[in-house]
């Protein structure tokens, strides 16, 4: 069965409402706006947590509702509930309306009929592993994590499931839906050497059964990882302060690019004028040889979508090539009303929230150099193998980022550890001082959740290998 008929079950069998019925409603609501759409929604969501070696939390919600919305112009009459029946779709349609009556603009055009080929599967997470199953899975991570190292003071695992389905209709009758499974994994450990306690962690995930990860041989490497970086902790030193070489590690680092870049060519930002790439297709906006795409269309991977929530198909999105800005991630709305074509970046957190501009996977492709190439042509320098978080202005493009895992590097070779490690500096000039991009391009691991006016959503970031000349390190020692 596919993801429209059923969601015609979960939203309209089940329900008692009549299709029919709500399309007519849908149309004569938003007669006259210039967009629209009704957003119908259900969602169920399990997380556990095993702490000090036991079972600390276990929490399941289900949770179902609908947002209406007229775009008139730049501005959206929205009204939303969390209920699933005529009476309520009638109040918000009498809301909605109210603010949008009067207005004589032409409607946009439907996304194009279809949606690309499912990228995940339609089964629900939760179900296919039995409760049971899910707390051994747990028991089995606190065990093996506290027999690899006796230092280990502490361990933390968690595992995290949803299960989303959505329906979009629009005025003109046409129908778009997505079912959408997520599940996380996670731990963290604490070690502790002479009186010194340090901390390390890891995790994975992405759109798919959470039976995927009962093979023990896929979750101890988290765990392995996660006590590596702990006890690498042990051995470090204080950061150096200054201006110097960086080199930035494959994967998950990309949240550099993603946060201190992507945002800033989301499409809302760009049409207000609001960011430092604003009015800037067809210039230079990093070195040659940068390119950085979006795509959502990768299969299973956490910010892939087979359609937006707008109902429009996820794409292979070009945001720069070469160095050149070539375009912005769009949503609808401002795709509209900056004369050019959606891009399928329009997200919500929610039934209950409006769709916006928002990345999917974003990355940088690979270069031609070798990793080990790159860091053997610092002179002195810090390698920051990973990231912790990190913050960004998208009017500035001003960044500030933690390395959680980070290596003096003298003369081509990797030195000790450095704790507290901050790069400091702008988007824009970041990518212009890339000097060496390596082949080895990787996504992260499937833990990425992205924020923006208050709406959370997941994402997926990658990179390859990447020397960037001249970034500001905040640290607590002199360089």
């Amino acid at each position: 069965m596919d993801a429209l008929h059923q969601t015609d079950e979960l939203f309209f069998s089940r329900n008692g409402l009549d299709k029919d019925h709500v399309c007519g409603l849908v149309a004569d609501t938003l007669n006259g706006a210039d967009d629209g759409d009704l957003f119908l929604e259900m969602r169920h969501t399990e997380a556990l947590a095993f702490d000090d070696g036991r079972l600390k939390t276990a929490t399941y919600d289900e949770s179902s509702g609908f947002g209406l919305r007229a775009i008139v112009g730049e501005a959206d009459a929205f009204a939303h509930a969390g209920e699933l029946s005529e009476a309520a779709l009638r109040r918000a349609a009498e809301t909605v309306a109210s603010v949008a009556s009067g207005h004589s603009g032409t409607l946009a055009l439907p996304p194009l009929s279809g949606a690309n080929k499912p990228l995940y599967t339609s089964d629900n997470p939760l179900e296919h592993t039995a409760f049971e199953d899910k707390v051994a899975l747990l028991q089995k991570m606190d065990a093996y994590a506290r027999a690899s190292d006796p230092r280990v003071k502490q361990v933390t695992a968690s595992v995290v499931g949803s299960w989303q389905a959505v329906q979009i209709i629009r005025p003109d009758g046409e129908r778009f839906a997505d079912i959408r499974p997520l599940v996380r994994l996670g731990i963290a450990v604490v070690v502790e050497q002479n009186g010194r306690m340090e901390s390390g962690s890891s995790g994975m995930g992405g759109r798919f059964l959470l039976n995927h990860y009962l093979d023990e041989a896929l979750w101890q490497p988290e765990i392995d990882e996660a006590l590596r970086l702990a006890l690498l902790n042990l051995d470090s030193i204080a950061a150096p302060a200054g201006e110097m070489e960086i080199v930035l590690g494959a994967g998950w680092p990309g949240v550099m690019l993603h946060e201190a870049v992507g945002h800033g060519l989301e499409g809302d930002f760009n049409r207000k004028g609001t960011s430092v790439f604003s009015g800037r297709i067809g210039e230079q906006v990093a070195a040659k040889g940068v390119t950085v795409v979006d795509n959502g269309t990768l299969a299973d991977r956490r910010g892939s979508l087979t359609i937006d929530d707008e109902g429009t198909r996820s794409g292979h999105n070009t945001l720069i090539e070469d160095g050149i800005l070539k375009g912005y991630m769009q949503d609808r709305q401002n795709a509209r009303l900056m004369g050019v074509e959606p891009t399928g970046n329009g997200r919500r957190q929610s039934y209950a929230h409006l769709p916006m501009p928002r990345m999917t996977n974003t990355y940088m492709e690979n270069g031609a150099y070798e990793a080990e190439e790159i860091i053997s042509s610092m002179k002195k320098g810090i390698y920051a193998a990973n990231f912790g978080g990190g913050q960004v202005d998208i009017t500035s493009g001003k960044f500030v980022f933690s390395a959680s895992e980070a290596y003096m590097v003298e003369n081509g070779k990797i030195g000790a550890p450095v704790k507290g490690a901050t790069l400091i500096g702008s988007g824009p000039d970041a990518m212009s001082k890339i000097t060496m991009i390596g082949n080895d391009m990787e996504l992260d691991p499937g833990i990425g959740t992205c924020g923006k006016s208050g709406q959370s959503v997941p994402v997926g970031v990658g990179q390859p290998t990447l020397k960037i000349g001249g970034i500001t390190v905040g640290g607590t020692q002199a360089a």
